[in-house]
C-alpha cells in the first residue's frame, strides 16, 4: 500500500510571472535577504493538508472536483516580512472575494476530513525567501503584478536533498 504523501492545495503561477517574480526579487531585495524560493516552486498556499493517505487523498479530491467556483483576478501589490519563521513574502492587499471563498472551502473540506486547519487567518502569500533573519528593506510601493486564476492545484511536497520540491498531482478548472 503506498505511503502517505505530504500535500496541500495552492494557486500555481504561470511560467511567465515566476520568471518576472524571480527577476524583480533580485533586483528588489539584496543578496543575502534569505534562501530564495526556486521560481518554479513560487505558488500561493490555499491549504494546508499535512501528511494524508492515500484514501484521505482520493476524498480529497473528489470533494475538490465539485468546487464550482468562478475565475477571478489575483492583484500582486503588497509585499512583507515576517522575522519569527523568517519568510519574505509578496501578497495582496484586497484579497478578491473568489480567493477567499476557494481558500475557505479548501480549509473546511480538510478539516472534516481529519486535517487540521490553523486557526489563523487566512493571508494570502507567496513565499520569495526563506530563512530571513535579519531585517529586510521592503520594495518601495508602486510594484504590481496581476494574474488571471483559472484553476488550483494539488501539490505533493517532498524533502530530499537538502531542498523542498513541489509535484503538481491534479488541476481542477475554475469556471
Amino acid at each position: 500500500m503506498p505511503e502517505s504523501q505530504r500535500l496541500f492545495f495552492a494557486l500555481s503561477l504561470p511560467a511567465r510571472l515566476q520568471r518576472q517574480l524571480v527577476s524583480w526579487r533580485a533586483q528588489a531585495f539584496e543578496e543575502h535577504t534569505g534562501r530564495p524560493v526556486a521560481g518554479a516552486s513560487l505558488h500561493m498556499t490555499l491549504a494546508f493538508l499535512a501528511d494524508v493517505s492515500p484514501e484521505k487523498q482520493q476524498a480529497l479530491m473528489t470533494l475538490a472536483g465539485r468546487i464550482r467556483q468562478p475565475r477571478f483576478t489575483l492583484r500582486l501589490d503588497d509585499a512583507g516580512h515576517w522575522p519569527r519563521p523568517g519568510v519574505v513574502w509578496l501578497g495582496t492587499r484586497q484579497p478578491p472575494r473568489g480567493l477567499i471563498q476557494l481558500a475557505d472551502l479548501l480549509r473546511a473540506q480538510a478539516a472534516r476530513n481529519g486535517c487540521h486547519q490553523s486557526n489563523a487567518p487566512f493571508h494570502p502569500h507567496i513565499t520569495l525567501y526563506r530563512q530571513a533573519t535579519r531585517p529586510v528593506a521592503l520594495p518601495p510601493p508602486g510594484f504590481c503584478w496581476t494574474t488571471d486564476v483559472q484553476e488550483f492545484t494539488l501539490f505533493a511536497s517532498e524533502f530530499s536533498r537538502g531542498r523542498t520540491r513541489y509535484q503538481a498531482l491534479h488541476s481542477w478548472p475554475l469556471v
